[in-house]
C-alpha cells in the first residue's frame, strides 16, 4: 500500500472541503419555489401538457443557469370533471402552499379555480381556458396565457360575409366553455345582417342518440350554414353522425372554431375523414426552428414516458404551456420571493378544508410581475394584455384529406390577407366544400322533408309565346316554356339560397282550362297553389287578393284597326306640297330676277340683246334656265352675278321643301288609324276583339 504524504492529504482535505462549501452555498442560493399544475392525465392533451412543462423547466434553466430560483412543479390530475380539478386545487394550496397554479385544462374547471384564487390570492394561470365568461373583473388572480375565444368572431363574421350568407346557426356545448363565445358571435352576425334562426345546443355528455334528434331536427331547416364551437372530443362525435346523416355532401357549409382546428392534426383518422370539406379559424403561429426543435422533443419524451399509447400530434396548447412556465420562472426570479412562506390563516369558525385555506402575501407581487412579463416565446409575442394573450392575426383552413390546407388569413387591421405578411387581399384560395363540391353553397335549402313550391300556370289556347304546355303521352311528362317561364326560372336561380318548386298545369282534363284569369290569380289566395305564373295582367280588383311582381313587360292597351285612306286621285297633285300663296311669289320672283338682271346686262352684254320679243324672252327664262342648273346667256355685271347668287340660293331651298313635303304626302299622311280614340269606339258602338 502506497502512503500519501501528509502535505499532500492537507491538500486534497482542503480542495474536497470547498467542493462541498460551494456546493452547500450553491444549494442554499438557489431557492426552491413550488408551483402547481392542473393536467388531464385522462386525456393525451395532459400527458401532452406535462411533458412540454418539463421540457420548458429544463430549456430555461440551461440558459439561466445563474438564477437564484427553481420551479419545482407539483402536478395533480384534475381529470375531466370540476369537483376533481377543485379537489386537486385545493390539495395544492393548503399542503404543498404553492405559489402559483398553472391549470387547468376546461374553462368550467377555471372558473372553480379561479375563485379558489381569488380567496387565497394564488395566480391561476391557464395555458388551455378560453371562455370569455372568464371575466378579469370578477377573477383578478386568473391570468389566461391563451387568446380570447371572442377574438376569433371577427374572422369567422368575415367568412359568412364574404361567402354572401344570410343565415347561420351555431352549434355549441352546453358548458360555460360553449356558452361563453355565443352573444358576441350573434350580436358580430347581426351587424351584418346575417340572421341566427336557431341555436342548437348539444350537452357535454350527450349520448349518440341525443345527437342524431339534433342533427335530424338542424337537417329539417332550411340554414345550411352551421358553426361549431366544442371541445374536439364532442366535435368528433358530431362530424361522425352529421356523415351517417348526409349532412356532410354539397349544400352544406360548416365552421369551426379554433378550440377544434387548434388540434386537426391530432383529432384522429376517423374523425378528420367524416371531416372533409369544414372550414376553421385558428391563431396564426409563425413556423420557426424553436418550434421545430421543441416539437422533436417532445415527440420524443411522449414516446418514451408513454410507450404503448398512440399520441396525437403536438398543438398550440403545448406551445402555450411551454411559454406559461417561462413567464413563470422569470417573474419567480424578479418576485425576491422570500425563503420562509408568507401566509395568512383565515379567522373564523367554517370548518371546511376552503374555510380553513389561508392566504399567501405575496401572490400579488407575483401576479403583477406575470402581467408585467414580456419575452419573444415558441409561440410568439408573449405579452398579457387584460390579463390574456392578445391575437389578432388568424389562420383559416379547409380540412382536405388526412389534414388541411390553408384558404388565407384574417387579421382584425386588413381583413383577408393571402400571405403571412399580411397584405390585404379579397381572395382566399379556392374551397373544397362538403360532398367534394367546388361550388360555394347558398347557404339556404328548402329541406328533403319540406314540400316544393306549387306554381301555377295557364293552360290557354293562343298567344304561346308567353306560356307554352306539352305533355309527353308516352311518359306523361308535362313540359312548361315560353317568355314568363324563362323570366320566372332565371329570378329563382338568381336568388342566394334554393328553392325547389314545380309547375301545376292549370287544365280541365287534357285540354285548355275554363277558368278566368281572374280565377286563376285567386287560386293563389285560396291556396291551391303557393305562386301563379304568366301572361297575367295586374288590375284593381285582383290586387285585392294577391301580391303582384314588378310588370316585365310593357303595360297598357294598345289598338290595331284599319289605315285611313288619303291618297288623292287629282292630277294636279304636284301642286299640293306648297300653298297657292307661295306658288304666286315663286312666279314672281322668277320674272323680278330675269328682269333685274337684263336691266344690268343688256347694255354691255350682247346676249341679252336683240329684238323686244327675245329681250323678252330672256328675261322669262333666264330665271327657269338658271334654276335648273343650265344657265343660257352668261352674265358679266359683278351685281348680276349677286342676284343670280341669291335667286340659286332661294331656288335650292324651295327645291328641298318641295321634295320633303310631297314625300310626306305620299307616305306618312297617308297612314293615319280610321279610330285615334278608345272612346270613339264606345260613341260608335263599334265591335271589337281580343
Amino acid at each position: 500500500m502506497k502512503k500519501i504524504p501528509c502535505t499532500n492529504l492537507y491538500q486534497y482535505l482542503s480542495l474536497c472541503f470547498i467542493i462541498l462549501t460551494s456546493q452547500v452555498v450553491l444549494i442554499k442560493a438557489q431557492r426552491t419555489i413550488d408551483v402547481g399544475a392542473l393536467l388531464d392525465f385522462t386525456s393525451p392533451r395532459g400527458r401532452a401538457g406535462q411533458a412540454a412543462i418539463s421540457i420548458a423547466l429544463e430549456d430555461f434553466y440551461a440558459l439561466n443557469a445563474n438564477y437564484s430560483t427553481r420551479l419545482a412543479v407539483h402536478v395533480r390530475d384534475c381529470k375531466q370533471d370540476d369537483i376533481s380539478a377543485a379537489s386537486a386545487a385545493i390539495d395544492l394550496l393548503k399542503n404543498i402552499r404553492v405559489q402559483a397554479i398553472i391549470g387547468p385544462r376546461t374553462s368550467t374547471q377555471a372558473k372553480f379555480v379561479s375563485d379558489l384564487g381569488n380567496q387565497t390570492h394564488i395566480p391561476i394561470i391557464s395555458y388551455s381556458a378560453t371562455s370569455p365568461t372568464l371575466s378579469s373583473d370578477h377573477t383578478p388572480f386568473f391570468l389566461r396565457t391563451t387568446v380570447n375565444d371572442s377574438s376569433q368572431v371577427g374572422a369567422i363574421t368575415a367568412i359568412v360575409s364574404h361567402f354572401g350568407w344570410h343565415e347561420a346557426v351555431p352549434v355549441y356545448e352546453d358548458s360555460d366553455f360553449g356558452m361563453g363565445m355565443i352573444p358576441y358571435l350573434v350580436d358580430s352576425l347581426q351587424e351584418i345582417n346575417t340572421q341566427v334562426p336557431y341555436r342548437s345546443v348539444i350537452h357535454s355528455y350527450a349520448t349518440d342518440e341525443q345527437i342524431n334528434l339534433e342533427l335530424l331536427k338542424l337537417k329539417t331547416m332550411p340554414t345550411r350554414v352551421f358553426i361549431v364551437h366544442m371541445m374536439s372530443d364532442l366535435a368528433a362525435r358530431i362530424f361522425s353522425k352529421a356523415s351517417e346523416n348526409d349532412m356532410m355532401s354539397a349544400g352544406y357549409v360548416w365552421i369551426i372554431t379554433d378550440s377544434i382546428a387548434n388540434v386537426i392534426d391530432s383529432i384522429g383518422p376517423l374523425a378528420i375523414n367524416s371531416m372533409q370539406g369544414v372550414i376553421g379559424v385558428r391563431p396564426y403561429i409563425e413556423s420557426t426552428k424553436k418550434i421545430a426543435d421543441f416539437t422533436r422533443s417532445l415527440k420524443s419524451r411522449l414516446r418514451q414516458e408513454n410507450p404503448n399509447i398512440d399520441l396525437p400530434e403536438p398543438t398550440v396548447y403545448e406551445l402555450w404551456a411551454y411559454d406559461t412556465v417561462w413567464a413563470v420562472s422569470m417573474a419567480v426570479e424578479n418576485a425576491q420571493l422570500p425563503d420562509e412562506k408568507e401566509w395568512v390563516s383565515q379567522i373564523g369558525e367554517n370548518s371546511t378544508d376552503l374555510g380553513r385555506l389561508a392566504v399567501c402575501k405575496t401572490g400579488t407581487r407575483l401576479l403583477n410581475l406575470i402581467l408585467d412579463t414580456a419575452f419573444d416565446g415558441i409561440a410568439g409575442k408573449f405579452h398579457l394584455v387584460d390579463r390574456q394573450l392578445q391575437s389578432s392575426n388568424f389562420e383559416i383552413v379547409n380540412v382536405i384529406g388526412k389534414s388541411y390546407q390553408q384558404l388565407g388569413f384574417w387579421t382584425t387591421q386588413v381583413g383577408f390577407a393571402s400571405t403571412p405578411t399580411f397584405t390585404a387581399s379579397s381572395v382566399l384560395k379556392p374551397v373544397i366544400w362538403p360532398g367534394h363540391s367546388t361550388a360555394t353553397p347558398k347557404g339556404w335549402q328548402i329541406p328533403t322533408a319540406g314540400k316544393k313550391l306549387r306554381v301555377g300556370v295557364p293552360l290557354k289556347d293562343g298567344f304561346q309565346q308567353f306560356v307554352k304546355i306539352e305533355r309527353n303521352k308516352v311518359t306523361n311528362q308535362t313540359t312548361v316554356t315560353g317568355y314568363c317561364i324563362d323570366m320566372f326560372d332565371a329570378v329563382m336561380q338568381s336568388l342566394p339560397y334554393y328553392v325547389p318548386y314545380e309547375y301545376v298545369a292549370l287544365e280541365d282534363g287534357d285540354g285548355p282550362s275554363n277558368l278566368t284569369y281572374t280565377q286563376m290569380v285567386e287560386g293563389v289566395y285560396l291556396k291551391k297553389y303557393d305562386a301563379f305564373v304568366g301572361d297575367t295582367t295586374i288590375i284593381a280588383n285582383r290586387s285585392l287578393f294577391v301580391d303582384f311582381t314588378l310588370p316585365y313587360t310593357d303595360t297598357g292597351v294598345q289598338m290595331v284597326v284599319p289605315i285611313r285612306d288619303k291618297r288623292s286621285t287629282s292630277m294636279w297633285i304636284f301642286l299640293k306640297p306648297l300653298e297657292d300663296d307661295l306658288w304666286l311669289a315663286i312666279i314672281l320672283l322668277f320674272a323680278y330676277t330675269g328682269f333685274v338682271v337684263w336691266l344690268i346686262e343688256h347694255r354691255s352684254n350682247v346676249e341679252f340683246g336683240g329684238t323686244r320679243k327675245q329681250q323678252l324672252l330672256n328675261i322669262s327664262f333666264f330665271s327657269f334656265f338658271t334654276f335648273l342648273g343650265i344657265p343660257k346667256e352668261r352674265v358679266l355685271n359683278n351685281l348680276s352675278k349677286f342676284a343670280v347668287i341669291n335667286w340659286m340660293l332661294v331656288a335650292w331651298l324651295l327645291e328641298k321643301n318641295y321634295s320633303a313635303s310631297l314625300t310626306s304626302m305620299m307616305t306618312v299622311q297617308r297612314l293615319q288609324p280610321t279610330v285615334s280614340d278608345i272612346n270613339e269606339l264606345l260613341k260608335s258602338g263599334e265591335f271589337i276583339g281580343y
